[in-house]
């Protein structure tokens, strides 16, 4: 289970990169593992990236020796997972838009129905706090009591999800949220959906795609 997670974990890095989330190497990942988390390493490109490059933590932040070191934000990654027993991985990115909007300090609104996939009525904005530390992942498990989905001022962004590919998908839905709103709010001001919309807007996506087919009698 922990190498199939750790290749996971590796691909998903590398399809982040892939996608533009990601300039240089920033950004990290995680997922949740048997003996409390695994994570990207500090400062290795991710197309170099192999399985043994990951690396596990324990919830206290201790991890055995001879393993590479963890990413900066690896309290981020801890704090949130041991929050949030509801999710199983973590996306970290300093994409474009959502670090524009975090430099403004501004929460993504409902300028799309797309944001309730973030399990919220909007994107919100955690408070500023240098990287690394334990300050900044207090502030992003406060920002996330509400939803999937949150920016860090003038920093970047954090989707969690199920497993590693759903929180990469959200990721890269927020971007585009946040690449919508920067855009659509050089022309004026984007008009936000009500409360009641999205509500109309999370039945539908109950019902959305493909449902398991009845079983058959004949």
């Amino acid at each position: 289970m922990t190498m199939r997670l750790r290749d996971e974990l590796v691909t998903t890095a590398r399809q982040m990169s892939a996608l533009g989330l990601t300039p240089g190497m920033s950004g990290n990942v995680s997922v949740r593992s048997a003996a409390g988390l695994l994570v990207t390493p500090s400062g290795m490109p991710y197309g170099e990236l192999v399985a043994d490059d990951v690396v596990e933590l324990k919830l206290d932040g201790t991890l055995r020796p001879g393993q590479r070191t963890p990413t900066t934000e690896w309290q981020l990654h801890r704090d949130i997972l041991g929050a949030r027993q509801d999710i199983q991985a973590i996306v970290h990115t300093h994409s474009l838009f959502c670090t524009t909007l975090s430099m403004l300090r501004r929460a993504i609104p409902a300028v799309h129905y797309m944001v309730v996939l973030a399990g919220s009525d909007e994107i919100p904005c955690a408070e500023y706090a240098t990287f690394g530390s334990a300050e900044l992942a207090l502030n992003a498990v406060s920002a996330l009591r509400g939803g999937s989905a949150c920016l860090l001022a003038n920093h970047g962004m954090v989707a969690l999800g199920p497993s590693l590919p759903a929180a990469l998908r959200l990721a890269a839905e927020v971007e585009t949220l946040a690449s919508q709103y920067w855009h659509a709010a050089q022309l004026g001001t984007p008009h936000v959906l009500g409360h009641d919309e999205l509500e109309q807007v999370r039945a539908r996506f109950a019902e959305y795609g493909q449902q398991p087919r009845a079983r058959r009698s004949w």
